[in-house]
């Protein structure tokens, strides 16, 4: 079986997805092997993510005697098709599942807004470091910011309270942001709370003062075209702390263990 492309495919209608599952018993996956595939586009899902994508009713697995899931290719199918919704089009769950519901209907799904009337994709860059559109492209309210982060509002007020999140001037969030929060939120999964997390944005704090070091002279500069290559130059840094930062965590790991 291969991996789901990358396109906007529809998933398999759930009618389908059981008699799928009977007639290829020897396909259905393990959330383990599920996860694998899902990696290869989504880096960051989690096994908790697709236990939550279940609970809300957006994917339901068999379930062997014994209790274990196990998810067809279909299955597969429409968690790729959530995750891309989620990641592209900063849908919430609810608009997703009008979604699903259609396509189980045998419907087109709802028209996705134009890309002028949406908040811009987030990109990727080394699959480590999730940089929002140069010049601030994505900009979502805080009930849009809530609802793609899949976060209550108490949760929101805590991680501001703790300066791990913080609205614009316009009182709008960019794509960090939503970033941020959601990666809070997964770490919150595995009983990090916000109080927890204050020493990763210190050091965060520190490592921008560093990147400021080295392109405020270029900012300062009155030539449009190097002011332009400073802003480059900060991502490209960025970028290199973030990949930085990466390994020696994962090597002080593997000097623990």
């Amino acid at each position: 079986m291969t991996t789901p492309s990358s396109t906007e495919t529809s998933p398999v209608p759930a009618s389908r997805r059981a008699g799928e599952g009977r007639r290829r018993g020897d396909e259905l996956l393990s959330i383990g092997a599920v996860l694998a595939y899902l990696r290869d586009d989504f880096p960051e899902v989690t096994i908790s993510k697709i236990r939550f994508l279940e609970a809300e009713g957006l994917v339901e697995p068999q379930r062997t005697p014994s209790g274990y899931r196990k998810f067809s290719s279909a299955d597969l199918e429409r968690l790729a098709y959530v995750l891309r919704m989620q990641r592209d089009h900063y849908l919430p769950l609810r608009v997703i599942r009008e979604h699903l519901d259609a396509i189980e209907r045998g419907e087109a799904p709802p028209a996705l807004p134009a890309p002028d009337n949406r908040p811009g994709p987030v990109e990727e860059a080394d699959r480590e470091l999730v940089a929002a559109t140069p010049g601030g492209g994505v900009r979502l309210g805080r009930a849009e910011l809530l609802a793609a982060a899949e976060a209550a509002e108490t949760e929101l007020a805590e991680w501001e309270s703790y300066g791990l999140i913080a609205p614009g001037p316009d009182g709008g969030y960019d794509g960090e942001a939503l970033q941020v929060a959601r990666l809070v939120g997964e770490l919150g999964r595995f009983g990090l709370e916000p109080r927890h997390l204050r020493a990763m944005k210190a050091a965060a704090d520190r490592e921008v003062a560093l990147v400021e070091q080295v392109v405020a002279p270029l900012r300062r500069h009155r030539n449009p075209q190097t002011r332009a290559h400073a802003e480059a130059t900060a991502r490209e840094l960025a970028t290199l702390s973030v990949r930085l930062h990466a390994a020696m965590v994962q090597a002080g790991l593997r000097l623990r263990s």
